[in-house]
């Protein structure tokens, strides 16, 4: 028996990696009654679709781990960020520079905007009452649970990371989403301008078709969870509160590989891009059909990127962070001044689209006294031979575009509304004489000086330049030839 036992031949070395993953997610959907961020005014959550959920990815190569978050809110306030971040650094060491924090910006989640608790305290009492009483405004208490749903998050992510295979790629979806803004007769380019409107000429920016995929996998093949980056607004609004159409996104991933490991996902550039179509001829379909529209085929691209990649057992890991202030466009005199009249005049019934807008110019005036900068952070965080490189805006597309195309990275994955929100940066462009349309108009949310944007695109092309790309997974060759199967090598048989 001993002897015999010597003869056994030796086992085979269980599969290892030098990269470790975990994911998870946690629960924030707001209550019902909790006012509904997206717009100008005031509106309110009356009824439940599905939840709406922080999704974390975390990867440890041994040396550092960089945390990769995605909310399924409107935007990610900086105080969340910052105060997220050093509670991570405090409970699991993990520096605040190796997190990224980003929304999905749906429009039918949880109070985080666009008026911060206290931003204008300071203000005249007509201009606090616009703020507080008359404009969209984040709930201090959700912010707060948010920031310990983040953190809580991370902690479920370190409790269930383990030895890895990452794989990358890229699918291509162009049927869903669509850039909003048109160039018009008249020289300008609008912003839904109208489907069937005569004087549309074409579309005036690009969409961005990729479909960005990094999947985990466990060393025995259970997927572990995956990431996904798509540039398109999160404005299907099934119906009630909801995570938007990143929920089919979600559940179509799931459904087709029979796996509830959770999908983080990571907002592209997409200022400029919806799911809608000003050029079709079609009937828009209803919400709910429309958000299973956008979320399924996103998602049914992703499956199969996920299917298709090859893997790797390791992945360089490294960060790169920068933070600058931006300066405010301000208001000109003459443009308060004419606000102010028409605020004081009360709001019009019917169309009340000048008034609202002159009550942003108010509310901007007063921030262009007290923060005339704003903090802005860019970030890249290299997960391999990927790099997400983030902005805190609203961002339009031609830039993402640019980033993918002067980044060094075989995968790169442009990341908006992350670590902080600055209202839409439009390119100069739109700024210019044939420019024009809603992401260009002057608001206390949007306000950053025209050049925001190139300014965020060359600092995130600077810092992948810094940083060392790692090759991507190839799939294992096949072995050299030895013979051909002999059931098929012979003539025909006639006889």
């Amino acid at each position: 028996m001993g002897a015999s036992a010597h003869c056994q031949p030796a086992a085979t070395p269980a599969p290892t990696s030098s990269i470790q993953a975990g994911f998870a997610e946690r629960d924030i959907t707001p209550d019902i009654g909790m006012e509904q961020p997206g717009g100008y005014g005031k509106s309110y959550h009356l009824t439940f679709h599905d939840a709406c959920k922080v999704r974390v990815a975390l990867f440890d190569d041994g040396k550092k781990k960089v945390v990769l978050i995605g909310l399924d809110t409107l935007v990610v306030p900086r105080k969340v960020t910052l105060d997220a971040r050093a509670k991570i650094e405090k409970d699991f060491k993990i520096p605040g520079d190796c997190v990224m924090i980003g929304a999905s910006h749906s429009h039918s989640s949880g109070p985080v905007g666009m008026v911060m608790p206290g931003e204008f305290d300071a203000a005249s009492d007509l201009v606090k009452r616009l703020a507080y009483e008359e404009s969209s405004c984040a709930d201090a208490g959700f912010l707060t649970r948010l920031t310990s749903e983040i953190v809580a998050g991370v902690k479920a992510a370190m409790l269930t990371k383990q030895p890895a295979q990452i794989g990358y790629g890229f699918g291509h979806e162009d049927k869903v989403a669509f850039n909003r803004r048109l160039r018009m007769k008249n020289g300008q380019s609008w912003s839904h301008p109208g489907a069937g409107n005569p004087d549309i000429l074409e579309y005036a920016g690009p969409i961005d078709p990729q479909v960005g995929v990094i999947g985990a996998w466990d060393m025995n093949g259970k997927l572990l969870g995956s990431i996904v980056n798509y540039a398109c607004h999160a404005t299907t609004n099934p119906g009630g509160i909801s995570a938007n159409w990143i929920h089919y996104l979600e559940k179509t991933i799931q459904g087709a590989l029979d796996s509830h490991a959770p999908v983080v996902f990571l907002q592209g550039a997409c200022g400029d891009v919806t799911q809608v179509d000003n050029l079709s001829p079609n009937r828009r379909p209803a919400p709910e059909e429309w958000s299973r529209f956008v979320g399924g085929r996103v998602g049914a691209e992703a499956v199969r990127v996920l299917l298709s990649m090859p893997k790797a057992t390791e992945a360089v890991l490294d960060v790169r962070q920068k933070t600058m202030m931006i300066p405010r466009r301000k208001p000109s005199p003459k443009r308060v001044q004419d606000s102010l009249a028409l605020v004081e005049a009360g709001k019009p019934v019917g169309d009340v689209t000048n008034y609202m807008f002159a009550k942003e110019i108010l509310m901007l005036d007063h921030l262009c006294k007290v923060t005339p900068e704003v903090e802005s952070e860019v970030q890249v965080i290299q997960v391999g031979p990927a790099a997400f490189v983030s902005n805190p805006a609203e961002y339009f597309c031609q830039f993402g575009l640019d980033i993918k195309k002067g980044s060094p990275f075989a995968f790169t994955f442009p990341v908006e509304l992350a670590n902080g929100i600055v209202g839409y940066v439009p390119t100069e462009e739109a700024f210019g004489p044939n420019g024009g349309g809603y992401e260009t108009r002057l608001t206390a949310y949007s306000n950053l000086v025209i050049t925001a944007g190139r300014t965020f695109a060359d600092t995130g092309i600077a810092l992948t330049k810094e940083m060392k790309p790692a090759p991507a997974p190839e799939a294992p060759k096949a072995p050299p030839f030895a013979k051909p199967w002999t059931y098929g090598n012979v003539p025909p048989e006639l006889e």
